[in-house]
């Protein structure tokens, strides 16, 4: 079976980005124990990302390479937000080793909207979160292979996720 929309798609791949020297830096590996599953079509990846593997079969190797316009964008500078430090406190005061530069903190704006925020500098009254994607602005290459291909269940498709082993469980 090959890869088109309302498939689940379980794939093996090494995930590297260029560096400042334009070397290939090591990001994460999904391997056989923790494969990456997903419903075609409908699995929020980049538009790009599902394009080079459509058609692809179980078995299947690939290798290809998407710009920062085709993953998850330009690195926006408007994403670097300081915040007051109190805005971080848990019943009076901020939790041990919360606040620690690189550390990521799940975080809603002012409309609800669910987004991570990266700690960058954390000073005496402000902590400077950055609001990017972590391969925003980055070149991100994927090698890997195509570990196997099915229909998605009415299920599946009405609930729009994987069910099952490395998908969603209810």
């Amino acid at each position: 079976m090959k890869i088109s929309n309302n498939t689940v798609v379980t794939l093996t791949y090494d995930l590297s980005v260029l560096d400042e020297n334009g070397e290939k830096s090591h990001v994460e590996t999904a391997g056989s124990e923790n494969p990456m599953v997903f419903l075609y079509g409908v699995s929020g990846l980049p538009d790009k990302f599902e394009e080079h593997l459509d058609g692809l079969q179980e078995g299947d190797t690939f290798s290809f390479s998407l710009e920062s316009g085709e993953g998850y964008g330009d690195y926006d500078e408007n994403a670097l937000v300081s915040i007051p430090k109190n805005v971080f406190e848990v019943e009076g005061s901020i939790p041990d080793g919360m606040l620690e530069p690189g550390n990521f903190i799940p975080m809603a704006d002012s409309e609800g909207n669910q987004m991570q925020g990266q700690v960058v500098e954390v000073g005496d009254n402000e902590v400077q979160m950055d609001f990017n994607h972590p391969l925003a602005g980055r070149t991100m290459h994927f090698d890997g292979k195509v570990v196997s291909v099915r229909e998605a269940t009415k299920e599946e498709l009405s609930h729009g996720h994987v069910h099952g082993e490395h998908g969603h469980h209810h």
